[in-house]
């Protein structure tokens, strides 16, 4: 089965083309490789397959690759995914997420795709109380509270546009908070490990009360495979966790893997429109599609951590790549404060 991965060089859908040869798929990657994306993560398998450095914003330049590949499955990663960039620079996520995946929809349709796979987010649903066993469930309203989010959710309404009106065979995943091995580290874990052995503070939003559900990258690989054989079109799945963590939780586990002490937390002023807490109801995919997390978080933070301690030199690469952008945020949200 052919099958198109876009963001195929991004973290969380490198994971799922690492898997997709030895599934016996024929793979291409369609990936923009903005700052967030990197080819050496897909280095083990770059020989099976295909990548196209393409802008899914471009259409003549995407419509080359379906015409070359012509792909039964596309799986739709590709996104400006980080909450905080959408608060400083809203219009690159609007054309990324809007537009690319109206992109997308259009040539999948032209060309008889056969699935298609659109990754989005809990975040679509906005916010639950702190406290309390609440979790969204597929039909629950959205409610996204910033541009991020909001760019999602309108992406979504166009999957279901086309699903509706055209009858393309489309399935959507609203995901829990992934990490794992390769985060870029803009993101909470791999930023905290990586100012950690700098031997530098941890910046904390508020006082670090919110609270996220944390999901290991290879069991949201897992469910994403369980879609692509097993998943009913039109459907929406959540696919997440019970493993609801505060972010200070998790930041003092972090301190704990790293013999760290407190001293490293500083906190600093919350960002405009900080959702409280996200969770997500998996019965749906669970009974219709038999999956279910199998890492702990205990176990998949020491893995994620162990990971990095072998791969130091990437992970402060990165990290110098972002600094400045962390330090920008910092001075917006306590100017917004």
């Amino acid at each position: 089965m052919r099958v198109l991965v876009t963001g195929g060089a991004g973290f969380i859908g490198s994971d799922l083309v690492r898997r997709l040869p030895g599934e016996g798929f024929r793979v291409s990657v369609v990936d923009k490789l903005t700052y967030a994306g990197d080819p050496r993560r897909i280095e083990e398998v770059r020989d099976r397959v295909s990548f196209y450095r393409q802008d899914i914003v471009d259409f003549e330049g995407l419509e080359g690759v379906f015409e070359r590949e012509r792909p039964e499955v596309v799986v739709h990663y590709a996104a400006e995914t980080h909450v905080d960039r959408s608060i400083l620079d809203p219009d690159a996520f609007v054309k990324a997420n809007v537009i690319g995946t109206f992109n997308l929809l259009r040539l999948s349709l032209k060309y008889g795709v056969r699935k298609f796979v659109h990754i989005s987010t809990d975040e679509v649903y906005g916010e639950l109380p702190l406290d309390g066993d609440l979790k969204f469930v597929e039909d629950s309203p959205l409610r996204p509270n910033s541009p991020y989010s909001a760019s999602k959710a309108s992406a979504e309404m166009l999957v279901r546009a086309f699903v509706e009106t055209y009858g393309l065979p489309a399935v959507v995943i609203r995901a829990s908070n992934a990490y794992g091995p390769w985060q870029y580290p803009e993101k909470l874990i791999p930023l905290s490990v990586a100012r950690l052995l700098s031997n530098e503070k941890i910046p904390v939003y508020g006082t670090g009360r919110n609270v996220r559900t944390w999901l290991f990258v290879e069991d949201f690989t897992e469910a994403v495979l369980k879609v692509i054989e097993k998943g009913r079109e039109g459907e929406i799945y959540n696919v997440g966790s019970n493993e609801e963590k505060r972010n200070l939780e998790v930041i003092r586990k972090l301190l704990e893997l790293l013999n760290k002490s407190e001293e490293f937390i500083e906190f600093v002023p919350d960002r405009p429109g900080h959702d409280l807490r996200y969770a997500v109801d998996i019965t749906k995919i669970r009974r219709e599609l038999g999956w279910k997390p199998k890492v702990d978080f205990e176990e998949g933070l020491r893995r994620t951590v162990e990971w990095y301690l072998e791969n130091r030199d990437w992970l402060l690469e990165k990290k110098r790549e972002v600094e400045a952008f962390v330090a920008r945020l910092r001075d917006e949200f306590a100017r917004m404060s």
